[in-house]
């Protein structure tokens, strides 16, 4: 029995409705804001942040794995196949050959990246998985501003190869570390990943119009957008619609109303 007849057509996305483009994808699911209002909440604290973030990113990587990764035939015998030759299912499934690098940024994306990590090796072929990290933070003046973003340390497995990149960093504030990590890879790996994918808890309108000016190809997914520094009136209409006058950060480039600094909480490393 054939359940799919289509290979690789298109995934339909929940989305909240933007003036971003293709590329930025803000998802729209209940649930997901429900856990996430509880990640940012002052009252939570660990276990339960680090449980979060996980249940948080596994929601994040089903949306991005069914929209982005092909798909290929598949037919497998069921345990039905032991009374009837019709026990056996075929459709449309991940293709399991598909090749991912996933990026861990440190220190808030090392949790997260080793999340997708584990959670790839088990739905594709484990041995077309890698996980590259990278020491990678804000460079800030004496007003505690950001200036730029560095990176300290990166190991590097070796080229892409058709590979999809993931980066799952669960806060893209201004933009700095992202793009950071990307122009190492330009600097390191001779070749280019078949697609950049980008894996965000919250992110900015700061952060969405930069990474559409040095980085359009990149493909953005979050599970929220934050504009807590804009006008009301601007609030009232479509993300996107006024982008001169969006924000989403504070005067020392943190989201507002945002989650705090999660590299430090998701840590215990209030420093």
């Amino acid at each position: 029995m054939t359940d799919i007849q289509h290979t690789n057509a298109p995934f339909t996305l929940n989305e909240v409705e933007h003036r971003y483009g293709p590329n930025v994808h803000i998802l729209s699911d209940p649930v997901t804001r429900t856990h996430l209002a509880r990640l940012c909440s002052r009252s939570t604290g660990q276990p339960h942040i680090n449980g979060l973030i996980r249940l948080l990113y596994h929601r994040l990587l089903h949306e991005v794995a069914a929209s982005e990764f092909p798909k290929a035939p598949t037919s497998v015998e069921t345990r039905m196949i032991e009374v009837t030759d019709r026990g056996v299912w075929s459709g449309d499934v991940i293709d399991p050959k598909t090749p991912v690098v996933v990026a861990s940024m440190a220190r808030a994306g090392i949790l997260p990246g080793q999340l997708c990590f584990d959670a790839l090796t088990e739905l594709l072929d484990g041995n077309v998985v890698r996980h590259d990290y990278f020491g990678v933070g804000r460079v800030v003046d004496q007003d505690q501003k950001v200036t730029g973003a560095a990176v300290t340390y990166s190991k590097v497995g070796g080229p892409f190869e058709d590979a999809i990149l993931i980066i799952p960093d669960p806060m893209g504030a201004t933009g700095g570390s992202m793009i950071e990590t990307i122009r190492t890879y330009e600097k390191e790996v001779p070749d280019r990943p078949s697609k950049t994918i980008a894996m965000h808890l919250i992110v900015t309108p700061e952060y969405v119009r930069r990474m559409r000016r040095e980085l359009p190809d990149l493909v953005i997914y979050t599970t929220r957008l934050d504009r807590g520094m804009s006008d009301p009136d601007v609030l009232a209409t479509i993300p996107g619609t006024h982008p001169d006058r969006e924000s989403g950060l504070n005067e020392k480039h943190y989201i507002v109303p945002g989650a705090g600094g999660l590299g430090e909480i998701m840590t215990n490393a209030f420093v």
